[in-house]
């Protein structure tokens, strides 16, 4: 049976890796993003796509009513939107506490408030039995990002996800949270990597290689199906050994 899938940040990494996964499977696909003209290149077979940013009520309103026009009934929603805030344009001024504010709120509005706007605009629409909800943390969550704000943004999916896992159980709907360590050919670390740094992350695993999207996109697909059923309210990391499960 076609299933209906909504992936936020779905034009480039990760959730792109995802989509192509879903669309593979003969599933119909909606890329959520910021960018349209990303999205239109995205390439993904049968795909729709819905420019908006999703840390903005009113842009998700209108994500939620697109949704309801073309799709009616989501099956799985993977939250992946999200990214470094150190991308983001800096802040203005030369004062440090207006620098920790600008960081931690830009941190807190890509990587948290995304997925809690989208999720809550959607969850009446999630498929009852079966449907999926997915978030994408980062091993940052567990061991911190040299600032804090990253780590903490993507930590604070963990607790609700815990508390959605509840709230849609009875409804025959699970929720999960992937955690990846180091992917490559993804936006996140912009031009930020060296050869030094990447070497360091490597050595961090325990198979002596870097993520790819497709390890992610995987693990997503699997919890998405039929054979992931009575899995919920899990954070399954997927970073080769670099940190360990508990």
């Amino acid at each position: 049976m076609t299933r209906n899938i909504v992936i936020s940040g779905g034009g480039t990494g990760i959730g792109l890796a995802a989509a192509r996964a879903f669309a593979a499977d003969g599933d119909r696909v909606l890329l959520l993003g910021r960018r349209a003209d990303v999205l239109e290149e995205a390439g993904v077979p049968g795909a729709l796509s819905y420019a908006a940013d999703l840390s903005d009520p009113g842009e998700v309103r209108g994500v939620a009513r697109f949704v309801a026009d073309e799709l009616g009934t989501v099956d799985v929603l993977v939250n992946s939107a999200g990214g470094a805030g150190y991308l983001e344009p800096a802040a203005g001024g030369d004062d440090p506490l207006d620098r920790v504010a600008h960081q931690w709120t830009v941190n807190f509005r890509q990587n948290t408030l995304t997925a809690a706007l989208l999720t809550e605009a959607l969850k009446d629409r999630l498929a009852t039995p079966g449907g999926r909800v997915l978030f994408l943390s980062s091993i940052a969550a567990y061991r911190g990002s040299g600032t804090g704000a990253y780590a903490a943004a993507k930590a604070g999916l963990h607790p609700y996800a815990h508390d959605l896992a509840r709230e849609l159980g009875p409804r025959g709907i699970t929720v999960n949270v992937v955690a990846p360590g180091y992917v490559e050919d993804t936006e996140f670390f912009g031009d930020t990597m060296d050869a030094a740094r990447r070497e360091r992350l490597i050595a961090d695993t325990s198979n002596g290689r870097a993520g790819i999207p497709g390890d992610v996109a995987e693990t997503l697909r699997w919890l998405a199906s039929p054979a992931a059923g009575h899995v919920t309210s899990q954070i399954v990391q997927v970073n080769g050994g670099a940190e360990r499960g508990r």
